[in-house]
């Protein structure tokens, strides 16, 4: 018999509302019901690093597409449901879905899952940022996968011609300097633009955001600049045309004090020379 694989959900169906709307532009993740009686009060999605708790005293910094859905609870709170029996309904559709829960602290106000989606880990984070309110909660949904950047080699040109140098957003392993699989299209396209224009050289350059201590930014950010080097002249191009530098957090393009701010001060640029 052909099985049926239905999306996580939850036993109960949600009340309506009438009080109160959800914020603009922000919905429910189509993974989950929410919780009866709330309303989104804020939302954001973009590519993004977090910290993920997988015990009392271990984080691990994973990346990928991160969507934060922060939920509001509007009855009486007498009524409003408690962190942990929040956190056993969504545990409760994630076990369903295959996945499990790594961690849940009812003192820090934190559970961490892992489930999967086709061959994407997808890694929920629940935690409770009730303050004065009991029953508000924040729903963290982090899918792995490397940032996409449809560029080609014509494009870079161009840009280049254009304003002597493009920022690029290549991934690298946390911490290191190993470049990731997902980034190869990219690397493949920088060696087909300097390949179709032999007389151009150009300087690797690496930046990171502010997180860290600046020298170990600085020296990181040399490390894979010079990783794009070598990839590049694995490809066949010329050592001579080319060159690298690292900045570490020194020449930030936009404000550290946001993380999309920071997702853009991670980048490394192909400057003409």
């Amino acid at each position: 018999m052909r099985k049926l694989i239905l999306p996580f959900l939850f036993v109960y169906t949600s009340i309506s509302v009438s009080a109160q709307e959800d914020a603009t532009g922000c919905k429910d993740n189509p993974r989950f019901n929410r919780m009866p009686n709330t309303v989104i009060g804020e939302c954001s999605s973009n590519f993004d690093e977090m910290e993920i708790s997988m015990s009392a005293d271990i984080k691990e910094t994973k990346e990928g597409t991160k969507t934060t859905i922060q939920y509001n609870y509007v009855l009486e709170e007498a009524t409003a449901p408690s962190f942990f029996q929040i956190v056993k309904n969504f545990e409760n559709a994630i076990l369903k879905s295959g996945g499990k829960r790594i961690y849940y602290s009812r003192e820090a106000g934190v559970a961490t899952f892992l489930t999967k989606s086709t061959s994407k880990d997808v890694w929920v984070v629940l935690s409770d940022f009730g303050g004065t309110k009991k029953g508000n909660f924040e729903l963290i949904i982090l899918e792995i996968e490397g940032m996409k950047q449809d560029i080609n080699a014509n494009e870079m040109l161009e840009a280049i011609n254009k304003n002597g140098s493009i920022a690029l957003q290549i991934n690298f392993e946390t911490g290191k300097s190993a470049i990731k699989p997902e980034s190869q299209t990219i690397i493949d396209q920088i060696a087909a633009m300097l390949t179709s224009e032999p007389s151009l050289k150009v300087s690797i350059e690496g930046h990171t955001d502010n997180t860290g201590i600046p020298a170990s930014n600085k020296t990181l950010s040399e490390n894979r600049a010079k990783s794009v080097v070598l990839a590049l002249v694995a490809k066949g191009i010329d050592k001579t045309r080319l060159s690298s530098k690292g900045f570490g957090q020194e020449k930030p393009v936009a404000d550290n004090g946001t993380e999309e701010g920071k997702a853009k001060n991670r980048r490394v640029e192909i400057v003409k020379m």
